[in-house]
């Protein structure tokens, strides 16, 4: 797919793969199904990034839906990851996300 948030998503990807916080077993039903931000009770960041976030985002470029107005997930990584050995590449995909999600969405 060529379109340039796709491949900020496959850079995320990338970079929790290196950081060795991919998981390989999905996390059970139930845990996806919490309404709370970033699903804070019931999965950790990089559990809801890689099995929300990534995919309601290819899913929604795919689909050429709208696109989230404002996003902010950066503040939560550096707070949840702030012992990652590996946070400041983590942040600086992250950053470029949530720029530019904010950059394609409508005025």
């Amino acid at each position: 797919m060529d379109h340039p948030l796709w491949h900020l998503l496959d850079e995320l990807e990338h970079t929790l793969r290196e950081a060795e916080l991919w998981q390989a077993e999905p996390v059970p039903a139930q845990a996806l199904l919490s309404v709370q931000p970033f699903c804070c009770d019931t999965l950790r960041l990089e559990q809801w990034l890689q099995f929300v976030f990534i995919v309601k985002m290819r899913a929604l470029i795919q689909s050429d839906a709208a696109l989230p107005a404002n996003m902010a997930i950066a503040p939560m990584a550096e707070v949840s990851l702030a012992q990652h050995p590996q946070l400041a590449v983590l942040l600086s995909v992250l950053q470029r996300l949530d720029a530019a999600v904010s950059e394609s969405a409508p005025c």
